[in-house]
């Protein structure tokens, strides 16, 4: 079998490189058989994807996370499973932010640890809504507090801009990953993001690497869908393709991949994942695999690395795409614009 890489986010924290996502698992994807869902979970930890991303947000499944490592509880004991690492998010709902105070950060994080059965949680990736709405240096600041008093190891931020970043960073927060968008259809990090988290010895964690599953052989000469899609992720996806450029282009880049692929024997979407992991600052890609059959995939991704001349090939499609610019998830926070469409912005309710 595959080994699966792994990288060392900070000396008290070792990830593997494809991190097991949950947002598929949250509805809108389809029923979700729980027994299924925990036995897919226990298969990939036994092949080395030790890994798992969830949020607060995500519904029922920091739960379900729990109830696989209470289920499995003997098994790490024991050593016959590795020890699991879960990434979570704190996402305040758009409506309390003018109003956030501590005692609300903390029951948050109380009810993840007690939704994952855990005394600490691993890695807390903080997310803000609206940068016009003032505070988040301050939630952030009561996350470190969190974190001192036991409760948090590690801080991260998702979907969070250069300039504000910094702000958090000057207060004195260490953060050791950002969460962001990162495709082969999207290079927003690349602009600022990736240099200072060279500056700073932060990791990326890149969701998005193959587009809810549009960057895959799925698609390769496919027609252009219809909306209504059929989940959110390709709703979302979707208006990244026709920022790239539109169907045309996102098609030619699928048949660039194939090509590479092809010497490889292997698909489209471990491609861009690989292009995605061989970029400066990339830790780890979130592969929202939803089943066990996908695993084999997966773990396709270490069996090999691009060459220059496979890279180089991949960079110059991308330089002819037009966007999507600016910085990371400006987009999706214009309220009423495209992307935005499909947010959910209070789900933190108890």
């Amino acid at each position: 079998m595959t080994a699966v890489e792994r990288i060392q986010i900070s000396p008290q924290h070792n990830i593997s490189r494809v991190l097991k996502g949950g947002w598929q698992l949250a509805g809108g994807h389809g029923a979700i058989d729980r027994v299924q869902a925990l036995d897919d979970m226990r298969v990939y930890v036994a092949a080395g994807i030790t890994t798992f991303d969830c949020a607060d947000i995500y519904t029922g499944v920091e739960e379900l996370i729990g109830q696989f490592l209470r289920r499995e509880r003997d098994a790490f004991a024991s050593g016959s499973l590795p020890p699991v690492q879960v990434h979570t998010k704190y996402v305040p709902d758009l409506a309390l932010l003018p109003r956030l105070t501590f005692a609300d950060t903390e029951a948050v994080i109380d009810r993840s640890l007690l939704r994952l059965g855990l005394e600490r949680l691993d890695l807390v990736q903080f997310h803000w809504w609206d940068y016009a709405t003032a505070g988040y240096v301050e939630a952030a600041l009561h996350l470190q507090r969190l974190q001192s008093a036991g409760k948090i190891k590690h801080l991260a931020v998702t979907n969070f801009d250069v300039p504000h970043l910094l702000e958090i960073l000057e207060a004195g927060v260490r953060i050791e990953t950002c969460q962001v968008q990162y495709s082969v259809l999207d290079q927003r990090p690349r602009a600022r993001l990736v240099p200072l988290c060279r500056q700073e010895h932060m990791h990326l964690l890149c969701y998005g690497t193959v587009a809810g599953g549009f960057v895959s052989d799925r698609y390769l000469a496919a027609p252009e869908p219809q909306h209504p899609l059929e989940n959110r992720s390709l709703t979302k996806y979707k208006l990244i393709i026709d920022d790239f450029g539109g169907w045309e282009a996102y098609q030619a880049l699928l048949h660039t991949l194939r090509g590479i692929a092809d010497r490889h024997a292997t698909t489209i979407a471990v491609v861009a994942t690989r292009f995605v992991l061989q970029q400066p600052t990339v830790g780890a890609a979130i592969v929202g695999a939803r089943h066990a059959r996908h695993l084999p995939q997966a773990l396709d991704i270490f069996s090999f690395s691009l060459d220059n001349e496979e890279v180089q090939t991949i960079e110059d499609h991308i330089a002819r795409a037009p966007g999507p610019s600016g910085p990371v998830y400006a987009l999706e926070r214009v309220k009423g614009g495209r992307h935005a469409s499909i947010m959910k912005y209070n789900l933190n309710k108890e």
